[in-house]
């Protein structure tokens, strides 16, 4: 049963958003039409609120060892103000969940960031803003999906148990609030919202504290759109200001729902927790689903070792794309075929593309068959349709 509310729900529902379950949340699918939202974004600026995020902030002097006990990429890489892309193994390598790790500076404390974003000091001069990273234990923020951040902080503070680590670990989704200002004129937003920091100076994957609206926050170039884009987290009880800000100002962003949000991170291949891979019913690794680059071998993370393996060895079946030559709109969990009625590989994601207006899906297939260009059909309600390999993304931004 859904029971977790956006802190900006009432505000959503006031401006009439059609609302949908999605990992245990309550969370606007549109505002109006997702296709419109979808063009926004492509062509201008659309704004998400995407709070139904986790946060797991992690700090203390064994936090980097922790981190990379339970991550797949290297912590240690990251100076104050980095990012990195990471997925979360079991120990057979299959992925639990992907995420975002954030390096906070040096100092602070597990459990408080999101409430004392003001404190964190920003360095201002002509090549734009840098984090002070006052000394103190390393302390990091990271991102888990929807409905994901309870086991997550149950798993980090179990093998922070085991292995008698100095970390502390503090689950702070309640304390946060997240919204995604995505498109090409979403730097524009940015800047006019932030009068006092130069947050567009900052490079794909930087972040730092900006008072967004007056609010203290922290603002991260990334994104789940394939757009240029920023997300900010600010303290939920301040979000409003901040959303206000963005969607009902001289030049309002449009508001946008998880509709455009899938059918945005489809068209790039974007990986959706829990249906393009789940350890229960999609067990997938980052090799098989095309993420080998988030891996280090040089860290002994969970599943380290099941993951060399596949990597010398190679996979059966890659993450791909499929395109449509006929009518019909492919869905997760239909088959792909050679066209000959023998299974090839399933997909995982489908829908209408509203960019290319072109049927596309997304999937695993045999890797004989994961060439872009290769023929292959889709298997759609009973008719085999004919459809085309595509390596992602789909379209070019």
């Amino acid at each position: 049963m859904t029971d977790r509310l956006s802190p900006l729900h009432d505000s959503h529902d006031a401006r009439g958003a059609k609302f949908t379950d999605f990992g245990g949340w309550q969370m606007p699918v549109e505002f109006g039409s997702i296709r419109e939202e979808h063009a926004a974004v492509r062509e201008s600026v659309g704004v998400f609120d995407v709070s139904h995020m986790g946060e797991i902030e992690v700090a203390g002097p064994d936090a980097t060892a922790l981190m990379n006990r339970l991550t797949t990429n290297d912590v240690s890489a990251l100076d104050p103000g980095d990012s990195q892309y990471a997925a979360i193994t079991n120990g057979d390598g299959a992925m639990l969940d992907d995420t975002v790790v954030y390096r906070l500076p040096d100092g602070t404390a597990a459990g408080g960031a999101a409430a004392s974003l003001a404190d964190l000091d920003v360095d201002r001069d002509a090549a734009g803003d840098h984090l002070d990273a006052p000394s103190g234990d390393p302390a990091y923020l990271f991102v888990p999906n929807a409905g994901h951040d309870a086991q997550t902080y149950d798993r980090w503070v179990d093998r922070r148990d085991e292995r008698d680590l100095d970390a502390t670990v503090a689950n702070a989704t309640g304390d946060w609030a997240m919204l995604a200002v995505q498109g090409p004129d979403a730097a524009d937003r940015l800047d006019a919202a932030t009068p006092r920091d130069r947050v567009v100076d900052l490079s794909k994957f930087e972040a730092t504290a900006a008072a967004v609206a007056g609010v203290a926050s922290w603002v991260a170039r990334t994104g789940y759109t394939g757009e240029d884009g920023f997300e900010v987290m600010c303290p939920a009880d301040a979000v409003d200001a901040v959303w206000d800000a963005f969607v009902d100002g001289p030049d309002p962003a449009q508001p946008c729902g998880l509709g455009a949000r899938d059918t945005l991170r489809t068209e790039m291949g974007f990986l959706l927790s829990g249906q393009d891979f789940d350890p229960e019913s999609e067990p997938r690794t980052p090799y098989e689903a095309r993420i080998g680059f988030v891996v280090s071998l040089d860290t002994e993370f969970v599943g380290r070792d099941a993951l060399e393996v596949q990597k010398e060895a190679g996979v059966d079946e890659k993450f791909v794309g499929v395109r449509l030559r006929e009518r019909g709109v492919p869905r997760g969990g239909y088959a792909v075929t050679d066209g000959d009625l023998t299974r090839v590989g399933k997909l995982t994601s489908g829908t209408m593309s509203p960019t290319l207006d072109e049927p596309i899906g997304l999937g695993y297939l045999h890797e004989s068959y994961a060439d872009t260009g290769t023929e292959v059909s889709v298997v759609v309600r009973g008719d085999e349709k004919r459809a085309e390999v595509v390596v992602p993304p789909f379209v070019d931004r």
